[in-house]
């Protein structure tokens, strides 16, 4: 566990509704190592998005520990969570979130800069990530310029931007139509693979779960293998 890039030791979290508290996390327990790819799967409702949360560092707790590259995150100041979803995590969602007035180079300079890198060299690392997915003849092109895979890869390599050692990603092809979907999935297992990143995948996509090293699934609150 010790070399492992991403631990969730023992998470709780109950909600309120209603009046009544609602736990949907019951002690759920994983350990990624570097380059390990495991999906996570679970019917709707069942608590992925909030372990993906929770592992992310936008959600607290009610119990348990998140581990990155074996450094404790529970006693962390709003401050230093903040600098360690910067330096340690990506993140991929259903729907990308890129900044509409910003062109898919600024896009992935931005976590860049903010991060501390001189705007020559966030621009050469955004251009190399972004011919890596063949968008080379659409750097300048704002979002809504994009079709709905190239704004996805586009997502996709601002969230490796800054080299992190974990990748979450929540859906990241539910919102393609299959022949995209299928193209987006090998070009982010290959990434994967390529850049030794520890990823959480939360889908509903077979194929996607079936190229996964493990599949767990989150069932009455905790992580069952297989």
């Amino acid at each position: 566990m010790s070399d492992a890039a991403l631990v969730l030791d023992k998470i709780e979290r109950t909600f309120k509704q209603g009046g009544a508290d609602i736990r949907v996390l019951k002690g759920a327990e994983l350990s990624i190592q570097p380059g390990e790819f495991v999906a996570l799967l679970g019917p709707s409702g069942s608590g992925k998005s909030t372990l993906l949360q929770i592992a992310g560092l936008l959600e607290r707790a009610d119990g348990g520990d998140v581990l990155l590259s074996g450094s404790s995150c529970n006693n962390l100041s709003e401050r230093n969570r903040t600098a360690t979803r910067r330096d340690k995590l990506g993140f991929v969602y259903q729907h990308h979130h890129l900044l509409p007035e910003f062109s898919a180079l600024e896009n992935v300079m931005m976590p860049q800069m903010i991060a501390g890198k001189s705007k020559a060299q966030a621009k050469q690392r955004a251009t190399d990530l972004l011919g890596r997915f063949g968008l080379d003849h659409r750097l300048s092109h704002r979002p809504a310029k994009l079709s709905g895979g190239e704004q996805q890869r586009v997502s996709i390599a601002r969230a490796i931007a800054n080299e992190p050692a974990v990748l979450l990603a929540d859906e990241p092809t539910g919102n393609l139509d299959t022949r995209t979907a299928d193209d987006v999935l090998k070009e982010l297992l290959q990434l994967i693979r390529s850049q030794n990143l520890a990823a959480l995948v939360a889908t509903h996509n077979t194929e996607l779960a079936n190229e996964a090293d493990r599949i767990v699934r989150l069932e009455d609150g905790v992580l069952v293998e297989g």
